[in-house]
């Protein structure tokens, strides 16, 4: 396949996240009892539109960039009594959180297709020493430790052990492996890397000296591991959330839209064969599907997660003051919101063309 293609598949990709999430939102009014008004899939002029029995306009347009499900008495008071602002709170938190939901759930499908590809996976179970590695012995890891916690984060993989030793502030890692089933804590370990001499090419390499073993994929460890990855997804987004907060990166390496379409399109022209492509390119949206479910749960204005938290706030204020709080308030914060969100989605976007101009 060429890169058009992909890039073509990039685009169709961005649509079926969108398309999954909104209709999440939809379902779960339908459910609810809450009146649609219209589901789309795509922004912009009107393609093609159809009325369903229950009155909702059924709508395709242009844009593939988007999408919305439009809900009486979302933006503001109705007297319907099936509009949005008059269901009960609990059900316009389901309603509200159901498009994430099915973002997480589509990505931890994607993952069960790509994992359902594997016969076995590397387990973060030490099955051997590098020669001269020192951390052999009692007082430090044996054959058949399984690596548990470092520096309190959850080990799920081989490759999580050398991601999360990296991320240290110092030399030293507090550790928790499992040994004969009990948990063993090595507290400050002075776990570094080193150098060792690789048995097959005889080249010097950089590692922490450490052989891990092989689990086979039976049917229970490929639904096992593709919840660890989908969990593992989760918290890749909260570190990449910490470290921008902490300015270990900063705003220019964010990538958006544009970005990640090229990073789809490399994915795809990269890999050996197009069943590769097409499983990598079905990971990699696992791992988009996860993201934009995290992100948007975010108690941020205009996103889910800033009106379940604005929700929550109402909720408490209306039962504190004795009456109810004005929608058109959340209509403000929300527009506000919104205008910064694609101020910064303007500013993600110009620098990930500025990337692909500056090679």
């Amino acid at each position: 396949m060429s890169t058009i293609l992909y890039i073509l598949l990039a685009i169709l990709i961005f649509g079926v996240l969108i398309g999954i999430h909104e209709w999440g939102h939809f379902i779960a009014a339908r459910t609810c009892g809450v009146r649609v008004l219209e589901f789309s899939l795509g922004m912009g002029p009107l393609l093609w539109k159809r009325e369903d029995k229950k009155g909702t306009q059924i709508s395709l347009r242009l844009l593939p960039i988007g999408g919305f499900c439009a809900m009486e008495g979302e933006d503001g008071d109705s007297d319907d009594p099936a509009a949005f602002n008059n269901a009960p709170a609990w059900k316009r938190l389901v309603i509200l959180a159901a498009g994430a939901a099915m973002n997480f759930l589509l990505g931890l499908l994607l993952i069960l297709l790509v994992f359902a590809q594997l016969e076995a996976f590397t387990t973060p179970a030490i099955t051997g020493f590098m020669e001269g590695c020192p951390y052999e012995g009692e007082d430090g890891l044996l054959v058949g430790d399984v690596f548990y916690k470092i520096n309190g984060e959850r080990i799920y993989f081989s490759s999580d052990v050398a991601t999360y030793l990296e991320r240290r502030a110092g030399d030293t890692s507090d550790i928790v492996v499992i040994r004969d089933g009990e948990k063993v804590f090595l507290d400050d370990y002075p776990m570094t890397l080193r150098e060792y001499i690789d048995e097959e090419t005889g080249q010097t390499i950089q590692r922490y000296g450490l052989y891990f073993g092989v689990k086979e994929a039976g049917l229970g460890a490929k639904l096992r591991y593709s919840w660890y990855c989908a969990r593992d997804f989760v918290r890749m987004v909260r570190l990449g959330l910490t470290d921008l907060i902490t300015g270990a990166v900063g705003m220019k390496q964010m990538t958006g839209v544009v970005g990640i379409v090229g990073l789809i399109a490399d994915v795809g022209t990269q890999s050996p064969t197009v069943y590769d492509a097409l499983m990598n390119i079905a990971y990699l949206t696992a791992f988009i599907a996860v993201n934009l479910a995290v992100m948007n749960l975010l108690p941020l204005p205009a996103l889910d997660g800033g009106r379940i938290f604005f929700l929550a706030v109402t909720w408490v204020l209306e039962r504190i003051l004795r009456r109810k709080i004005e929608p058109k308030y959340e209509a403000y914060i929300n527009t506000a919101g919104l205008v910064a969100l694609m101020g910064l989605m303007v500013y993600v976007m110009y620098n990930d063309i500025a990337r692909i101009v500056t090679g």
